[in-house]
């Protein structure tokens, strides 16, 4: 038996976070379902648009923040994180960060009793979502890599930085942006979203 064969299977969950079902960020989302084809790993899948997710993080929501648990609405969302060794993102900056709606299921799915817990009379988060080892994520940029180091990448601070603590300590993070698409270079673009399939597969194997 194969040793690819042999070992457990990576457990994806997949988020994708565009408007529109033609353009970049669809068509990396494609090859991103190549590469998790390729390499075989088990994969959940949210298309946030399609579901009409709402983001907003109503009063009551706030209101009891810190009390664990999610709204109905939300526990399949709720499961799959916790389900998931690896989350894979898939969306376009913008405004040096992510969707007002990808934003939202931060907000709302990664909850006290989700993502983190606050243990009577402690005063910092205890992170709960040690089943996640990895985080991917699959954007594009408007201007060039340059301007958005200036700007100090923040979507990707979010990711790797904030949402990474409450993960396993030793979650491995992987950065696949597209910078510059405004620039529309066609043939730039292709070898982009020609590549992705084997670094998905190479990540989730």
């Amino acid at each position: 038996m194969s040793r690819r064969r042999s070992a457990r299977r990576r457990r994806v969950l997949l988020i994708h976070c565009h408007p529109l079902a033609d353009g970049f960020i669809p068509a990396a989302l494609t090859r991103v379902q190549a590469g998790l084809a390729e390499s075989g790993a088990e994969v959940r899948f949210h298309d946030l648009y399609t579901e009409e997710f709402v983001p907003e993080l109503s009063a009551d929501e706030h209101r009891t923040h810190v009390q664990p648990g999610v709204p109905d609405e939300l526990r399949e969302h709720a499961d799959d994180l916790q389900w998931c060794d690896t989350l894979l993102l898939v969306y376009p900056t913008w405004w040096s960060g992510q969707p007002a709606m990808l934003k939202g299921w931060v907000d709302r799915v990664w909850a006290s009793g989700v993502a983190w817990e606050l243990p009577e009379g402690a005063d910092r988060l205890r992170p709960a979502l040690r089943n996640v080892r990895r985080i991917i994520a699959v954007t594009s940029h408007g201007s060039p890599k340059r301007i958005n180091a200036l700007q100090g990448e923040g979507g990707k601070r979010v990711l790797f930085r904030s949402l990474r603590t409450m993960c396993h300590p030793l979650t491995r993070t992987s950065w696949l942006a597209y910078y510059g698409i405004d620039a529309h270079d066609v043939s730039r673009q292709d070898a982009f979203l020609a590549a992705l399939p084997s670094k998905i597969a190479r990540l989730t194997t």
